[in-house]
């Protein structure tokens, strides 16, 4: 299957020192990003992951595995390691982002800076509740609307709604089959971060300690106020506590080797 470019640059000053790019929640966009591009530092270039299925990829159909949308990330991702990369991921991105941030290391021998992963139980914390993907479009959306996901107003708009659920369905069936059948868990080299809200119920201790199975080098968690979409009411706080962690020292990498390399 054929699909354009992966990531979209939201922020670009002259000579960066550093990337961040931001991988998206489970139906969410790139844009969702947007917001994020005034609190970045001037010389950080934010990027944030375009998932088929939705906005300017909305023709494209949705992934159905974590494979389809690791591998080309991550090769996306190649050109930007020339600065200290920074991968953050929000939810399902969360997920996303540790599995790249592996590529990345283990493929091309280049992990990034630093990992931090957002809302999301560690691997091999599989949530209690049942399958979301199931749901009927109902009980689907009352979900989404009690988690405060910024599609919960789209979903109320019946030709949104066309638009906008098949891809948040499509996203909850590849994480459930991600939860049920885990890769071998792999660790990786760059420090982790946990974020997540002190009131998201999906997220408890227990899930964020989970994260700590793929942490070889320092691991950290830090609570905000609020419920799983506690970043958008925190965003500079969370942008602040982000770049505080990060050695934003410039290295030197060799080129990394293309699929036809043998």
């Amino acid at each position: 299957m054929t699909r354009g470019t992966w990531l979209r640059r939201l922020s670009c000053g002259a000579g960066p020192r550093a990337r961040l790019v931001c991988f998206p929640h489970a139906g969410g966009t790139a844009s969702f990003f947007r917001s994020w591009a005034p609190s970045v530092p001037s010389d950080v270039e934010l990027h944030a992951v375009r998932y088929p299925g939705r906005e300017d990829k909305l023709l494209e159909e949705p992934a159905t595995t974590m494979r389809e949308l690791v591998e080309p990330i991550a090769r996306d991702c190649l050109p930007l390691l020339d600065r200290p990369l920074v991968l953050f991921g929000h939810s399902m991105g969360a997920s996303i982002a540790h599995e790249v941030a592996v590529v990345l290391e283990t493929r091309y021998g280049v992990p990034p800076a630093s990992l931090v992963v957002s809302s999301q139980p560690g691997p091999g914390h599989v949530p209690p509740e049942g399958s979301r993907a199931q749901q009927g479009d109902a009980e689907l959306i009352e979900r989404i609307g009690l988690l405060g996901g910024t599609e919960a107003a789209a979903l109320q708009d019946p030709e949104l709604r066309e638009l906008v659920l098949p891809a948040i369905r499509a996203d909850y069936r590849l994480i459930e089959q991600y939860w049920a059948s885990p890769p071998t868990l792999t660790g990786v080299s760059a420090p982790v971060v946990v974020y997540h809200g002190n009131a998201d119920p999906g997220v408890g201790r227990d899930a964020v300690e989970a994260w700590s199975t793929v942490a070889r080098s320092t691991f950290d968690t830090r609570s905000f106020e609020g419920g799983h979409f506690y970043l958008v009411h925190h965003t500079q706080e969370v942008l602040d506590d982000l770049f505080a962690r990060l050695d934003l020292t410039p290295r030197t990498v060799e080129p990394a080797p293309t699929e036809d390399t043998p």
